[in-house]
């Protein structure tokens, strides 16, 4: 680990300059939104521009081989690149797979058709399907090599669009080589690392281990290490800035319920007071207009279904939540989500 010392008296801003180099981008402030499968597309994406305060957005993770397979066809491209071209920059869009030449081809579109700001790599994602079945994401930890190769490949056809990597720390605890893995992904060109503070076996399990984020600066030269794992309020974020010698942190399932989080953290890092949770007519507003976002893209029936999950979202942790993810589960029309959430939320059943 290489811990800095707290200065409370200083603000971020003032000890690190507030950004974040990836390539040539200059991300302000470094704070970074996580891409996840199922949750941060176009409208979650939208919602938290909104409120403000993310430095760097992106997209879900997106399957490099499906999406060769749809270009090959001619067929239209999956939802999750909904929004990509026309939305505001800096963006970036992460993909996986295990095959430098798949994975590089899809780069070179995104990078160069689609303008992307960054191109990720996923080396982290520990679900069965894509892990053991694929052989990619976090099973590829136990190749830093090919992961090496893969990066490198990727780097020459996204030229000169950045190309980074999120990884875990390792397989599992007993199979920790995360320093190893940097090393070859530095080498081979990428411009950032991301590591979450767990390894795949653990999934979402447990507690990050900062001390193991920190411990990989030394190991790199020239790229920038973003952390990531359990940074749930902007006082934490703060803490893990001020305790561990790290360039950017990447905030993940915390802001799927709290999509203002960024705009909090971004006004402590600045040494500001931070903004107060929003009401609960706030909310419901922000909800309704996630809602809005989904319906217009997916129709209602489709529309009306996702919203489920992130409306249990926004509900986490907070008195009445269940009740309301009882109710929320079963609606089927807009105005039903609608009447629901109104019910709830002006009631301040919240707290």
């Amino acid at each position: 680990m290489n811990p800095v010392s707290p200065d409370d008296s200083a603000p971020i801003a003032g000890r690190r300059g507030q950004v974040l180099r990836i390539g040539p981008l200059v991300i302000s402030p470094p704070v970074l939104q996580a891409p996840m499968a199922g949750f941060t597309n176009y409208a979650f994406r939208q919602v938290v521009r909104e409120w403000g305060g993310v430095g760097l957005q992106a997209t879900e993770m997106i399957s490099a081989r499906s999406f060769t397979w749809m270009d090959d066809r001619d067929a239209e491209h999956p939802d999750r690149l909904w929004g990509i071209r026309d939305e505001p920059r800096p963006l970036a869009v992460q993909i996986w797979d295990n095959d430098p030449v798949t994975l590089a081809r899809v780069g070179a579109k995104l990078a160069h058709e689609y303008e992307v700001s960054v191109v990720d790599i996923n080396f982290g994602c520990p679900v069965r399907q894509v892990s053991e079945k694929a052989q990619s994401g976090s099973y590829l930890l136990r190749d830093p090599e090919r992961i090496g190769q893969i990066i490198r490949r990727v780097v020459a056809a996204c030229d000169p669009v950045p190309v980074t990597a999120k990884v875990r720390l390792g397989c599992n605890r007993n199979q920790i080589n995360a320093r190893e893995v940097a090393q070859s992904i530095e080498e081979a060109g990428a411009a950032a690392l991301t590591v979450h503070g767990r390894t795949a076996d653990q999934f979402f399990k447990g507690t990050a281990d900062w001390e193991q984020i920190a411990s990989l600066k030394p190991a790199l030269r020239r790229i920038p290490l973003i952390g990531n794992g359990d940074l749930d309020s902007a006082q934490r974020v703060l803490e893990v800035f001020q305790k561990y010698d790290i360039d950017g942190v990447m905030i993940a399932r915390a802001a799927l319920g709290k999509p203002w989080l960024f705009r909090q953290v971004a006004a402590i890092l600045r040494g500001e007071p931070v903004p107060p949770d929003p009401t609960t007519e706030e909310e419901r507003d922000c909800l309704l207009r996630h809602n809005e976002l989904v319906v217009n893209r997916f129709g209602e029936a489709k529309g009306t279904m996702l919203m489920r999950k992130f409306a249990c979202c926004y509900a986490q942790g907070r008195a009445g939540a269940r009740l309301f993810r009882t109710h929320v589960a079963g609606v089927r029309s807009q105005s039903e989500f609608r009447e629901v959430v109104e019910q709830f939320f002006p009631k301040s059943r919240f707290g």
